[in-house]
């Protein structure tokens, strides 16, 4: 059976799980990060069987994680060639979209041409316009937005314009369209996404954000794996914030998820209706939850959670299916900050059909993984030359 007998591919995004830095990381801040390496660590070992044997452990041996003889996936790490270490420009290369220009950031804040704008669409002065993690702007403004009915604006060192509001004080949908609003106004300016924050509680000391963040996204600035597959009948399945991410170019179903298991049980379910095509799915909690909040054993407890789900996702497939596992940047929660790293990023390519094995060494880019996908279905490749001649056959 070759490549092209493959009819589905199942492309995971573990969002933030890096695997060391890159050789320009210091140029960001970045230059001892590991993310996976001191989550490890600071749990004192992880317990990672499913992952160890596709072969995390020969891509980065950690505490717990060690190499193997023979992994039973083609195994690597793959090396960002945008400028840039964010959640869109990690997605974008995956997908075969390299960035030479980086997306726009604020740490100051924004300009007020862009406040004012948002403000004479809206008739809505903001709180904030700062740059901060997304729990400490609701312990600093959030009884003050109670009072006031204002939204907070706030931004990080992601090129993101971010909304928060109590769902009390300013309903969901409401939120949503001055989301849309600030989208729009956004555009020229080239800023990645726009996200709702909403959250609930009566005072600083329980608020809590709640699932039903929302992310307006920049248009893709090019041609993308997903619309070559779209535009060559394919199905294209967004499981989590994959089509926010894509702002829907290419994205020919979708559905949201609230958690990491709610967006492994709805892989899975995308899974019945698909005879050929892709499922590209985004677990953020590893990031949203334990990466920005600095939250080292948390994140490897969510680690060993989606290693126990991993094999209800290979037993279901067959042999014309495909799984590519890799991440979009790192979110180290022991290094200083609560931002994103830039670091290498792990890839394993598993499938029931001989041939997806061996060491991949170095990808110098993460659009291999386009590239790869474009080798299965028979398209056009864009950057990246794809790794199926770099496997070999199962002993």
């Amino acid at each position: 059976m070759t490549a092209s007998q493959i009819n589905r591919v199942v492309l995971i995004t573990l969002d933030g799980v890096g695997v060391g830095a890159l050789p320009d990381a210091a140029a960001y801040g970045d230059g001892e990060a590991n993310t996976l390496l001191h989550v490890a660590r600071a749990c004192g070992g992880l317990k990672l069987p499913n992952l160890q044997r596709l072969g995390l452990g020969n891509i980065l041996e950690v505490p717990g994680v060690g190499p193997v003889a023979l992994p039973e996936a083609a195994w690597g790490r793959m090396r960002e060639r945008s400028v840039g270490k964010d959640t869109t420009t990690g997605h974008w290369e995956i997908a075969g979209l390299v960035q030479t220009e980086a997306l726009p950031t604020y740490p100051e804040g924004f300009p007020e041409e862009i406040i004012a704008a948002f403000e004479r669409e809206t008739g809505l002065r903001p709180l904030g316009n700062i740059a901060a993690s997304g729990t400490d702007i609701l312990v600093t403004l959030g009884e003050e937005h109670l009072a006031s009915g204002r939204p907070i604006v706030y931004t990080s060192a992601d090129s993101v314009f971010q909304i928060a509001a109590h769902e009390e004080v300013i309903p969901v949908q409401r939120l949503y369209e001055l989301c849309r609003i600030a989208r729009e106004i956004l555009n020229p300016y080239r800023v990645g996404r726009v996200i709702a924050r909403p959250f609930l509680g009566s005072c600083a000391a329980d608020f809590q954000r709640t699932a039903r963040r929302h992310d307006f996204s920049l248009p893709p600035t090019g041609t993308t794996i997903l619309d070559r597959m779209a535009g060559a009948g394919l199905e294209v399945f967004g499981v989590g914030k994959i089509r926010d991410i894509f702002a829907g170019r290419g994205v020919t179903g979708y559905q949201y998820s609230e958690s990491n298991a709610d967006g492994m049980a709805k892989t899975l379910a995308s899974l019945e209706d698909l005879e050929r095509g892709l499922v590209f799915t985004n677990l953020v909690d590893f990031d949203m939850l334990y990466g920005h909040r600095r939250d080292a054993r948390g994140f490897g407890g969510c680690l060993e959670e989606f290693d126990l789900w991993l094999p209800r996702l290979l037993e279901q497939l067959g042999q014309r299916d495909l799984v590519i596992l890799t991440a979009d940047h790192g979110c180290d929660p022991t290094t200083a900050g609560t931002d994103h790293t830039r670091e290498y990023v792990p890839l394993m390519i598993w499938s029931k059909t001989p041939g997806w094995r061996g060491d991949l060494g170095e990808r110098e880019s993460f659009a291999e993984v386009a590239a790869t996908i474009a080798q299965v279905f028979g398209l056009e490749r864009g950057p990246g030359k794809g790794v199926r001649g770099d496997c070999r056959p199962r002993a």
